[in-house]
């Protein structure tokens, strides 16, 4: 049997690389897939391609950040599929909205947005999950982190906000995990796949000249391998996280290939 068979799960920012690379892993385990994001397109593309594959997947128009759609979303999936097991916010912010001057030269709107989209919308997604979830006692919800959670890095509110998101993993599992429900984020490291790390070599580029053989150069050199983390394994560790097996894994897993030891 396939680790997530008849797993219901709901995947906020599919659309995206990371959220992408997550649902058609969790469609190759046989988990039924109801992907969502602010953007039906995208999104409509990955269901279309798990359909074809064999799997199971619908695509709705989600915004993350608004807590009746949420919700009503939820409740929708309830109405389908009688549960939820498994909640996974992979949303992302274009880097240009927050990366730029000096946080002493920085305005606060600059500063905050990633702080504020961030932890917001990981806060109504897992808290909404939570409820939908408490009555079975079984459930697993997600998300995804990054090392400047931990590490000093010249990138405005992002790094603040990642450790937010930390933080709050640390909180809703305390609360959770005796009723049944892991929470857990996944601090992944820098994947040269991803539109995020294109767009910060273009900004790197911009103000610096470096080329992206120098930039993904550097990437791979602060991991232990030598070589970046790739999306399928970033995927293929989530799926992992959320099946029976990952029973003991809560709070924060370290993806970083090295790059941090804790």
């Amino acid at each position: 049997m396939s680790e997530l068979t008849n797993r219901i799960a709901v995947i906020y920012g599919a659309g995206g690389e990371i959220g992408g690379a997550i649902a058609r892993a969790f469609a190759r385990e046989k988990a039924r897939l109801f992907l969502t994001g602010r953007r039906l397109a995208p999104v409509e593309a990955v269901a279309k391609d798990i359909l074809s594959a064999g799997g199971v997947a619908e695509a709705a128009e989600v915004d993350a950040l608004d807590e009746q759609a949420v919700d009503e979303h939820l409740q929708s999936v309830v109405a389908k599929a009688g549960r939820i097991d498994i909640s996974f916010n992979a949303i992302g912010n274009s880097p240009t909205r927050y990366l730029g001057p000096s946080l002493v030269d920085m305005d606060l709107k600059q500063f905050s947005m990633p702080i504020t989209s961030y932890t917001t919308s990981y806060f109504l997604t897992a808290r909404l999950a939570a409820r939908r979830m408490l009555p079975n006692k079984s459930g697993v919800i997600m998300t995804v982190t990054a090392p400047p959670a931990r590490i000093g890095t010249p990138n405005g509110g992002y790094g603040p906000s990642q450790a937010a998101k930390e933080a709050l993993t640390r909180y809703l599992s305390i609360e959770l995990a005796p009723q049944g429900i892991r929470v857990v984020c996944l601090r992944s490291y820098g994947m040269p796949e991803t539109e995020t790390i294109r767009e910060i070599f273009e900004i790197r580029a911009k103000k610096e000249g470096v080329t992206w053989e120098q930039f993904t150069g550097y990437l791979a050199g602060m991991t232990h391998p030598k070589r970046a983390l790739t999306l399928a394994e970033m995927a293929n560790a989530a799926v992992f996280v959320a099946s029976d097996k990952a029973s003991a894994m809560m709070a924060t897993v370290n993806l970083s290939m090295g790059t941090m030891d804790g």
